[in-house]
């Protein structure tokens, strides 16, 4: 940011001018891939690793710097197993690419893989990341210096991944010549393809890592619900720029379903026309019950994705899942019933992805954010929307797994040492330490009656640590009883004096 935008934020935003100096002073990128210290586990003293980090940074806009911030190699094996996937997703991409070179290129890549040299040349010349295509070797490289067990893990991703990738660009095409998908299912199912084996994919990085436990690996529901969340929340955002290239990735079931407010011909009647121009009544209403339908079926893989969160221990592999899935609550949030979305590319303001990568430091400060953002779609729902009561369902069931682990009536204290207070204003709260005030008394109670069971039958030995266990009252009792033992005591002795001296 130039030195005039700086100054315009100030002048318009202050808030979010404070909220980015914070971040760019105290948290932007800690980690430096290219100090001498660091050359060991990024690699960056290699030509072929340097230029793979200059690859990640041309391809990858948004996660780059979060790529770079775990710990050790892994910030090294993620940056590989990134490159690799997105060489897949720019053949898929590439409209220009005939059927024919597509499928084969994109079945076989994971041996293009591991074969020196490779490269593809044959890339549209519009398409934005063909550069990584044309510099493919140097990802080859670098693939064959890494120890079988991480590249066993990132090739059979690709391969699943390639294979997904040609049946969908096999599949029907629609009269325009661009691949649809029909169902919800398939829409699912393409999503894991593109996205959830990338979830899968990285928890085998993490277990093999020994980062995280060996079980994260074997967790295959919850890391592809995590890439199915970050997929569908990208799909339903760039609406727009994918109908404009003619790729269609929104299911039909839903924009042609009147179930869910659509009954659309094409996807193209929900774009905002040009100015000047008239839409057809009740279409920006029918494409806004469509995009809430959309949203909605993103929502479904939250309290996934935040079970997931919780099986995390390391915190360099935390803030790596967290921060993208953050900015993918956001991103929902600014889509939700927002028709700017198709008519133009939208995204979150630059301080709000600061504040997230801020405050996504742990379990349940995310949980937060992810309630946040489901409270205030849920606030923009409206009753006349198909899609209301699903709608509100969804975020009901954010808020519940959030009450379940995170209960609101206990308030944590981070001045100083951390602790956890109760809130005596929640009504939960009232009746927590009301219960805990009984039992509290009750154990008292009980203390005495053991104490007084034990000086009755002929002066057993009450338990260790019970004798001075009674209540305030015994103390009194005793104290007193000892005191006027020793009045007395003076007493006679003075008298005695006193009868002597006479």
């Amino acid at each position: 940011m130039g030195m005039s935008t700086w100054l315009l934020l100030l002048a318009t935003h202050p808030l979010e001018f404070r909220t980015l100096l914070q971040y760019y002073i105290y948290h932007y990128q800690k980690r430096d891939i290219t100090a001498k210290h660091e050359h060991a586990t990024s690699g960056w003293d290699r030509p072929s690793m340097r230029r793979c980090w200059e690859l990640l940074d041309l391809t990858s806009r948004s996660y780059s710097s979060v790529i770079k911030e775990p710990e050790g190699d892994l910030a090294r094996l993620v940056c590989l197993f990134y490159l690799v996937l997105r060489g897949l997703d720019t053949v898929e991409d590439d409209m220009t690419l005939p059927l024919s070179v597509k499928d084969p290129l994109l079945r076989n890549f994971h041996k293009h893989s591991l074969t020196p040299g490779f490269c593809f040349i044959g890339s549209g010349p519009d398409e934005k990341d063909r550069q990584l295509l044309l510099e493919y070797y140097v990802v080859i490289e670098e693939l064959g210096s890494l120890p079988e067990a991480y590249r066993n893990a990132i090739l059979s991703i690709a391969e699943k991944m390639g294979a997904g990738m040609a049946d969908f660009c096999a599949r029907a095409e629609t009269e325009k010549g661009a691949a649809g998908l029909e169902t919800i299912a398939d829409y699912d199912l393409y999503c894991h393809y593109v996205a959830g084996l990338v979830g899968e994919g990285l928890s085998l990085l993490f277990s093999a890592s020994g980062r995280e436990s060996p079980d994260l690996g074997a967790q295959l529901e919850l890391s592809n619900s995590m890439g199915l969340l970050l997929q569908k929340t990208n799909i339903t955002r760039d609406f727009r720029e994918d109908v404009d290239q003619r790729r269609y990735f929104w299911p039909r079931e839903i924009w042609a379903g009147a179930q869910y407010g659509g009954a659309f011909e094409s996807m193209e009647e929900m774009c905002t026309p040009p100015p000047g121009t008239v839409s057809l009544p009740g279409v920006r209403e029918r494409a806004a019950w469509v995009q809430s339908a959309m949203v909605l079926d993103a929502l479904r893989h939250a309290t996934d994705s935040l079970d997931y969160l919780r099986m995390l221990k390391n915190q360099s592999v935390f803030n790596f899942c967290a921060i993208p899935v953050t900015m993918a609550m956001a991103t929902l949030e600014l889509c939700f019933m927002n028709p700017r979305m198709f008519a133009t590319h939208i995204k979150i303001r630059k301080a709000t992805a600061a504040s997230l990568i801020m405050r996504s430091k742990n379990p349940r400060e995310v949980s937060l954010i992810f309630r946040e953002y489901a409270r205030k779609i849920h606030a923009k729902a409206l009753p006349s929307d198909p899609n209301f009561i699903r709608i509100s369902v969804a975020c009901g069931k954010i808020e519940q797994w959030c009450e379940r682990y995170y209960p609101s009536f206990v308030l944590l204290n981070t001045g100083g040492a951390v602790a956890q207070s109760i809130d005596p204003t929640d009504a939960r709260g009232r009746t927590y330490l009301a219960d805990q005030k009984r039992d509290d008394l009750r154990a008292k109670q009980m203390r005495l009656a053991e104490i007084r069971a034990g000086i009755a039958t002929n002066g057993a030995r009450v338990p260790a640590g019970q004798e001075r266990s009674g209540g305030v009252q015994e103390l009194l009792l005793y104290a007193g009883g000892a005191l006027l033992l020793v009045v007395g005591v003076l007493a006679a002795v003075i008298y005695f004096i006193l009868q002597i001296s006479d």
